[in-house]
């Protein structure tokens, strides 16, 4: 009967060890959060704006964000989200955003950002304010705030830091350009990350955080990408 016991000890504390290794586990697993979303055939939640340019001027400066087929040469039959703008001001900014729900609250993340874009700026053209490959800055950001346009002495401007065409700032940071290899004017698949470049954001009361893609652009001229895929990971 003693043996019994003993052994029945020692099975009731390696039960115990088991139970807290799954519980640290489980808890290890809740500290990384991963939001895959791909746009071929739809949009998940995902909306589109601009800001940096005079108000009222939409028209003028072609703005237009949606749902779109893909361009040729690519595979026609997926879609993306497409952005499209005339740069008048030589500065504009073309942005996407979601809000990331069931997060910690009041919880600050390291956010890693992977965007797959479809882009046909080549990086060896040449453009009025900059070249179309080169002066259109790729910028990843988050902030516990809505990313919005709010109008300033009849401009509108983002609400949030994101910095200034090839400058990052407090909510977003420079991940790239638009620029394609080579020098025809035909789209292709490329990739932005901030892998390399940590960025971190806090969350709200609520454990909500939203994230934006944005291109900061001093290329004055017509200016359309789309995006694929996004993939964000928070820890």
């Amino acid at each position: 009967m003693k043996a019994i016991r003993q052994v029945s000890v020692l099975l009731l504390a390696a039960l115990g060890l088991f139970v807290t290794a799954c519980e640290e586990n489980d808890h290890d697993n809740d500290a990384l959060f991963e939001f895959k979303y791909d746009f071929a055939t739809d949009a998940n939640g995902w909306t589109g704006d601009f800001a940096d340019y005079p108000v009222g001027e939409e028209a003028f400066y072609e703005l237009s964000f949606k749902h779109d087929t893909l361009p040729t040469p690519l595979d026609k039959s997926k879609k993306a989200l497409r952005l499209s703008g005339s740069n008048r001001s030589d500065d504009l900014f073309l942005f996407i955003k979601k809000k990331l729900t069931g997060l910690a609250p009041n919880t600050e993340y390291t956010i890693d950002f992977n965007f797959q874009l479809a882009s046909n700026l080549p990086v060896s053209s040449i453009g009025i304010g900059g070249g179309p490959g080169t002066a259109t800055y790729v910028k990843v950001g988050a902030n516990a705030a809505e990313p919005n346009k709010v109008a300033n002495n009849n401009f509108y401007e983002l609400n949030l830091d994101k910095g200034n065409q090839s400058q990052s700032g407090k909510d977003a940071i420079v991940v790239g350009t638009l620029g394609i290899p080579g020098d025809e004017f035909v789209y292709q698949l490329i990739e932005r990350t901030n892998e390399g470049k940590p960025f971190k954001a806090k969350t709200d009361g609520g454990g909500n955080l939203w994230v934006f893609l944005g291109v900061d652009s001093g290329f004055e001229g017509i200016q359309t990408f789309y995006v694929t895929k996004a993939n964000i990971s928070l820890r």
